[in-house]
Order: C-alpha cells, then sequence, then structure tokens
C-alpha cells in the first residue's frame, strides 16, 4: 500500500485547521500540564502519581482527540467524500494521526519536565510513551469509527479509559479475585512497571519486557483500526 507525504500532511494541514478552532477539543491540550502541576508537589512520594498522569493523559488528550477528529468526520459527512479521494488507507490514517502524536508529544514531554520525573532509563522511557502515542491513537481511530457525532466520540473512549487507565488499580484486587491477573499484561499496567524501575540494579531483561507488551498492543490495535477503516470504506 503506497503512500503519499503531500496528500497526508494535506490532511494533517486540514486537520490542524479543524483543531485549531474547536476550543473544546484543544482544551484537551493543556490536561497534562494540570496533571503535572497538581501532582508537583507530592512528586515521587506520591506512589504511581507519574503512571496515573501519563495513562489518563493518554486517554483524556491522545484518544479523545483522534476520536473527535474521526467522528467530526463523519457528522460533516467528509469521511465518505475523503474516503473517495485518491487518498489511500495510510495517506488518511497517517494525515490524522500526525497531529495528535505532534500535540501529545509536546503536552507529554512539558507535563513530565514540570512533574520532574527522572526516568532510570530515558531511552526506554522515551520509547514507550512514544509505543503507547500511537497505540491509544489507534484506540481513538476505533472510537471515531464507532461514532456518528463528537459527543458520541466522547462517550467512546469511555471502555479504553475503563480497560486501560483503571488496569492498575484493579491488578491490586488480583490476590482476591484472580481473574485481574490478566490485566497485568494491559499496557498501562506495564507502563507503571517501567515507571517505577529504580535508577540502580535493574537490567535490560526488566526494561525489554514491559516495552515489547505495549509494542505488541501497538502493532495489534493499529492493525485492527486500519482493517475498521478499510470496512468502513466498503461499507460507504
Amino acid at each position: 500500500m503506497s503512500i503519499s507525504l503531500k496528500r497526508a500532511g494535506a490532511i494533517f494541514v486540514k486537520d490542524y485547521k479543524e483543531f485549531s478552532r474547536n476550543y473544546a477539543i484543544s482544551f484537551s491540550l493543556i490536561v497534562p500540564i494540570l496533571f503535572a502541576f497538581l501532582f508537583r508537589s507530592a512528586g515521587p512520594s506520591l506512589p504511581g502519581a507519574i503512571g496515573f498522569l501519563l495513562n489518563t493523559s493518554f486517554v483524556l488528550l491522545t484518544c479523545l482527540v483522534q476520536a473527535c477528529l474521526i467522528a467530526e468526520e463523519k457528522e460533516r459527512n467528509t469521511l465518505r467524500s475523503l474516503m473517495m479521494t485518491p487518498a489511500t488507507t495510510l495517506d488518511v490514517l497517517i494525515g490524522k494521526s500526525t497531529l495528535v502524536f505532534i500535540i501529545s508529544s509536546v503536552a507529554l514531554a512539558i507535563a513530565t519536565l514540570i512533574f520532574g520525573y527522572e526516568p532510570a532509563s530515558i531511552w526506554a522511557f522515551v520509547t514507550a510513551v512514544l509505543f503507547s502515542i500511537i497505540l491509544y491513537t489507534a484506540a481513538g481511530t476505533i472510537c471515531g469509527l464507532f461514532s456518528k457525532t463528537l459527543l458520541e466520540a466522547s462517550l467512546s473512549i469511555m471502555p479504553v479509559a475503563l480497560v486501560f487507565t483503571a488496569a492498575p488499580w484493579g491488578v491490586l484486587l488480583a490476590d482476591d479475585f484472580p481473574i485481574f491477573k490478566v490485566l497485568e499484561y494491559t499496557p498501562s499496567v506495564q507502563l507503571v512497571h517501567l515507571l517505577d524501575i529504580r535508577n540502580i540494579g535493574f537490567t535490560t531483561a526488566d526494561l525489554l519486557k514491559p516495552l515489547l507488551i505495549i509494542l505488541a498492543w501497538t502493532i495489534a490495535l493499529t492493525m485492527v483500526s486500519v482493517v475498521l477503516y478499510q470496512r468502513r470504506l466498503k461499507d460507504e
């Protein structure tokens, strides 16, 4: 499947203009920064604070904005027109995901600096965050494809928040309810494990396990989003 950077770039510019005019969606940009200021005073002394900040931001920023961008196209009946253009599936999905990727990366970088978090391995931390941004962008695409309006898109991310953001707390119930042990393999829990690795005494294997699990989720959800988009194209 070919990729045209020119077409993807045009879609990116179009989404940027729509995003900048929609103040309700644009407000999501400051969510990570607000959380960072909120938890900064506690810092490392508050267990799981950085994990909560990142996992919540992935849902309320990355996933939500992507879902709304897709749903807005459907609400205006422009998604069908976009699908009928020479732009390929990858052109559309990359073009519509680039804006979310950039704003999420910038907002989370600022939030991390404000919070003052120092990872045990900067390369592992950056890799995990970038994988997660792609993962939640794919999840947002899926939510947007199942939504007809912006309101539906805002509500459609609730399952993502319930399964992923709440997973680290669900794991705490695993001793009493063994079924919750499956949550151990969710990307949000693996990210928390990575964030909890101390600056000394860790091995490469300690870093690779959560990264590989997050990568597996990223690939799986990205493939699902592509398949669903192509199915939507046939339905139209």
